[in-house]
């Protein structure tokens, strides 16, 4: 069984990352990726190309809602 990755973002300054990470590692992720700021486009997000390449056969990528990776 592979491990489980989190992924955060933030949007905006004012938005604070750390509730995102905390419900991810609650939920078992042994690795968490946050992004911050107004990345609207997937190749300037560069935690998320971090944990894509991060990621393994067998692991499960884990996301607070699926905002946080929609480009």
């Amino acid at each position: 069984m592979g491990n489980l990755i989190g992924y955060a973002r933030v949007s905006t300054r004012e938005q604070n990352p750390a509730s995102q990470e905390a419900e991810l590692r609650a939920a078992g992720c042994v690795r968490v990726f946050t992004d911050h700021g107004e990345l609207s486009r997937v190749k300037d997000r560069p935690q998320w190309v971090k944990c894509l390449e991060y990621l393994n056969p067998g692991d499960t990528l884990v996301i607070r809602a699926l905002d946080r990776i929609a480009g």
